[in-house]
């Protein structure tokens, strides 16, 4: 029986990775997950009860993923206590599987069908504490970018729009929701599985976002699409966005940030 930790990121955050692993007493592997991701695995029982459970533990988790802690670290528990080599405590094994993550194999739930899912933990407490918890959060889920839609209403022939955006599964939207008192800004936006929080206003942008994170810093890709992000800013708040010139400067900074590795 196996047991793994992992962080699956995009890989343009390879160097993320490599913080949370220099960070984590350099435990586990980054390995490729596929084409465009990678993923850091921890897979050794020790490592995981000497140092993933004990951050955990210390640090909690404050999204719908802290009930997949609990349940893995139950079964971590059963298996520290010998009890995956009984059916009993096997069974009880695979009724937390069942519950966690995305659950059981199609050839797990034939070979067991007989085992009825565990309730998942019950997660309430989406208060957002710590900043640099956010920083982090928007380093490997935040999106910063810049829309350009045509409009006869300005001069270039373009209306510029910016954008900053966090999205999450549905089951999340409490943490979302708590995003607009927290930052003072933004809005809730459903879509099918998924939500997202979003912050159009320019003033809500200059007066809240950008000061926070130039306080609680991105880290990875993600902090060179805000540098990019901060640029176009400067150049709507000075008006230039209004000149063809100004809209070109704006269309290569967009550019860049698309083609950014």
């Amino acid at each position: 029986m196996k047991t793994r930790f992992t962080i699956g990121l995009y890989k343009k955050d390879k160097s993320i990775l490599e913080l949370i692993k220099f960070y984590l007493g350099n435990k586990g592997n980054i390995l490729k997950q596929s084409k465009d991701s990678i993923q850091y695995r921890v897979g050794s029982l020790r490592d995981i009860n000497n140092v993933i459970i004990p951050h955990f533990d210390k640090y909690p988790l404050i999204t719908k993923k802290k009930a997949d802690f609990i349940l893995f670290k139950q079964i971590i528990n059963l298996i520290n206590n010998k009890e995956h080599l009984t059916i009993k405590g096997l069974h009880k094994i695979i009724a937390l599987k069942s519950s966690l993550n995305l659950g059981l194999s199609d050839d797990l739930k034939k070979s067991f069908p007989e085992i009825i899912p565990v309730s998942r933990p019950l997660v309430e407490n989406y208060n957002i504490i710590n900043p640099y918890w956010l920083a982090g959060f928007t380093s490997g889920e935040g999106c910063f970018s810049i829309n350009l839609k045509k409009s006869t209403k300005y001069r270039t022939g373009f209306n510029v729009g910016l954008v900053f955006k966090l999205t999450q599964h549905i089951r999340d939207k409490e943490l979302l929701v708590n995003l607009i008192k927290y930052l003072e800004c933004g809005n809730i936006y459903s879509n099918l599985d998924y939500i997202d929080y979003t912050v159009y206003k320019l003033e809500d942008l200059i007066v809240k976002i950008i000061p926070f994170f130039d306080k609680y810093n991105i880290i990875g890709k993600n902090n060179k699409y805000y540098q990019l992000f901060k640029e176009a800013i400067q150049l709507i708040k000075n008006k230039e966005h209004l000149t063809i010139e100004g809209l070109n400067i704006i269309s290569n900074i967009k550019d860049k940030m698309n083609n950014s590795t």
